[in-house]
C-alpha cells in the first residue's frame, strides 16, 4: 500500500492555499467601474504622454530664441503691421454677417466629432472593462479545464489498454486509476464555473449575452443569431452535466471492477471492464467533440475549425499520458512499483514522443490551411493570437513540438529517467500555454499578461490535483492482482 508522505501533502495544501490568495488578490484586483478602467487606462498612456511632452518642450527650446537681427526687423515691422491691423478692421467688420453662419457650421461639426470620439472612448472603455473582469475568470478557467482534462484523458488512455487488451500496462493501472480519482472534484469545480457564465457572472462566452441574439439592440450580431439553435446556455449547461456525469460514472465503474478484481475467483469483472472500455470510447469521441466545440471554441462564437476536436484532443491526451509517466518515475523512485521497469517507461515515453507529432501534425493542419485560404472569418482566429500573443503562440511549439522531438527521438533517452522527467515537465507547460492560447485572446483581448490570477490559479489546482491523486493511490494496492495480463505485464521486456 502506498502512503501519502507527509511533506508531498503539506506542499500541495501550501500550493492550494498560496493559489487560494492569489484568486482571492486577482478577483479584488479587477476593476469594477468604467472610472476604474479610465483612470488604469490614462496610467498606461501617461508615461507616453510625458516623454512626448518633453521631447515637444525641448524642441521647441530649441527654436524658440530669435537672432538679435530678427529682433531688429520685427521692431521696424511693428508700425507698419499695427496700421495695416487698423486698416482691415472695416473690412472685417463687413463680412463678419457673411462669416458667421460658416463658423457656426465649423463649432457645430466640431462639437459632433468631439462627441463621436466621447462615445467611442466610452465604448473602448466598457469594452476594456469587461475584458480586466474576465482576466481571473479566465485564469481560473484555464487551470480548471487543464487539470480536469488531464484526468479525462488518462480515464479515455486507461480504456484503450482494456479495449485493446494490452499485456504491457496493467501494472500501471492503479497509477492511472489515481489521477483519474481528480475527475470528480474537477469537474464539480467546472460546472460551478460554467452555471457562473451562464448566470452572467463573467463575460467568458459572449454569445451568452441575450442582447447578443435580440435584433432590435444595438449590440444584434447575426452569425451569432443563426448559431442560437446550438449557442443556447440551457442546451449548454444540459449538455455538459450530462457528459460530466456519464465519465464520472464510467470512472467510478471502472475503479469498482478493478478492485473487486483483486479477490474474484474468475475474470467477471475485467470483462466488465472490457464491455465498458468499450462504450465509454464510442461515448467519448462524441463526447469530447461536443466537449471542444462548447467549452473552448465557443469563446470565439464567430471561429470554427472541423479538426478542432481532435486538435484539443490531442494536447490533453498526450499531458494525460505524460502525468502517468512523470508520476510513475515518482513512486518508483519511492521504492513501490518494484516490478515497474524501463520497458514501461520506454513504452510511455513513446506515446508521449508519438502524440506530441499527433498534435503537431494537427496544429500545422489546421493553421496552415487556414491562414492559406485567408477566409476572414476563419483566419481572424490566428491574426489575433499572432498580433498580441506572439511568445506564447509561437513560444509553445518549441515545447510541445521542438523539444519533445528533439529530445525524445532517441530511443535509449526514453529510457532514462531524467530525461523523461525534463520532457515531461516541458510538455505540460508547453499545453498548458496551449490552452491558455486557446481561451485567453477570446476573453481579455490584448489585456492580457502573466499575473497573480494567472500564477494562483495554476497553483491551486496543482495543489488540489497532486492532492486528490496521491490521496487515491492509498486506498488500495499499489499493483493490482488477479488481472489475467498482470503477470504478462510483471515480466514485460523487450
Amino acid at each position: 500500500m502506498y502512503t501519502f508522505s507527509s511533506k508531498l501533502k503539506t506542499f500541495s495544501f501550501v500550493l492550494m492555499i498560496l493559489g487560494a490568495i492569489g484568486i482571492g488578490v486577482g478577483f479584488w484586483q479587477a476593476p469594477k467601474t468604467i472610472e476604474d478602467v479610465e483612470k488604469i487606462l490614462a496610467d498606461s498612456h501617461h508615461g507616453h504622454e510625458a516623454a512626448h511632452v518633453e521631447k515637444v518642450a525641448h524642441d521647441t527650446e530649441a527654436h524658440a530664441e530669435p537672432a538679435h537681427s530678427e529682433v531688429a526687423v520685427v521692431d521696424s515691422t511693428k508700425a507698419i503691421v499695427t496700421d495695416s491691423v487698423h486698416a482691415t478692421h472695416e473690412a472685417v467688420d463687413s463680412t463678419a454677417v457673411a462669416v458667421a453662419p460658416v463658423a457656426d457650421n465649423h463649432d457645430a461639426h466640431k462639437k459632433e466629432t468631439v462627441a463621436h470620439e466621447a462615445d467611442h472612448d466610452k465604448e473602448h472603455a466598457e469594452h476594456v472593462l469587461h475584458q480586466l473582469q474576465n482576466k481571473p475568470w479566465a485564469a481560473l478557467y484555464v487551470a480548471c479545464i487543464f487539470f480536469m482534462l488531464i484526468s479525462v484523458g488518462v480515464l479515455a488512455f486507461y480504456a484503450i489498454q482494456y479495449a485493446a487488451q494490452a499485456g504491457w500496462s496493467p501494472i500501471l493501472f492503479r497509477v492511472m486509476e489515481g489521477i483519474t480519482a481528480y475527475l470528480l472534484p474537477g469537474s464539480i469545480i467546472f460546472f460551478i464555473l460554467l452555471v457562473a457564465a451562464g448566470m452572467h457572472w463573467n463575460h467568458l462566452f459572449v454569445w451568452m449575452d441575450p442582447n447578443i441574439v435580440d435584433p432590435t439592440h444595438a449590440k444584434f450580431d447575426k452569425l451569432i443569431f443563426l448559431k442560437k439553435g446550438w449557442l443556447s446556455v440551457g442546451r449548454f449547461l444540459a449538455t455538459a452535466a450530462i457528459i460530466l456525469v456519464v465519465w464520472n460514472w464510467v470512472r467510478f465503474k471502472f475503479r469498482q471492477n478493478s478492485i473487486a478484481q483483486d479477490t474474484a475467483t474468475d475474470n467477471a469483472p475485467y470483462k466488465k471492464n472490457f464491455k465498458l472500455a468499450a462504450f465509454f470510447l464510442v461515448f467519448f469521441i462524441v463526447s469530447e467533440s461536443i466537449m471542444s466545440w462548447d467549452w473552448i471554441m465557443s469563446v470565439d462564437p464567430h471561429w470554427y475549425s472541423t479538426l478542432f476536436g481532435w486538435y484539443v484532443f490531442a494536447s490533453f491526451f498526450v499531458s494525460g499520458i505524460t502525468v502517468i509517466a512523470m508520476i510513475t518515475l515518482y513512486l518508483k523512485s519511492k521504492g513501490y512499483l518494484e516490478h515497474v521497469n524501463t520497458s514501461h517507461i520506454h513504452d510511455l515515453a513513446k506515446f508521449m514522443f508519438g502524440m506530441s507529432i499527433f498534435w503537431a501534425y494537427l496544429w500545422y493542419s489546421q493553421f496552415m490551411l487556414i491562414w492559406y485560404s485567408n477566409i476572414p472569418e476563419e483566419v481572424t482566429y490566428f491574426v489575433t493570437r499572432i498580433e498580441y500573443y506572439k511568445l506564447p503562440f509561437f513560444g509553445m511549439l518549441a515545447f510541445n513540438l521542438i523539444f519533445p522531438f528533439l529530445i525524445l527521438i532517441n530511443t535509449d533517452f526514453k529510457r532514462l529517467t531524467w530525461i523523461v522527467v525534463m520532457a515531461g515537465i516541458v510538455i505540460l507547460f508547453g499545453h498548458y500555454i496551449d490552452f491558455f492560447n486557446m481561451i485567453m485572446p477570446a476573453t481579455v483581448g490584448d489585456q492580457w499578461f502573466i499575473g497573480i490570477p494567472e500564477i494562483g490559479s495554476l497553483f491551486f489546482f496543482l495543489g488540489l490535483f497532486i492532492f486528490v491523486v496521491f490521496s487515491a493511490l492509498t486506498k488500495a494496492p499499489i499493483e493490482p492482482k488477479g488481472n489475467p495480463f498482470i503477470e504478462e505485464s510483471k515480466h514485460f521486456h523487450y
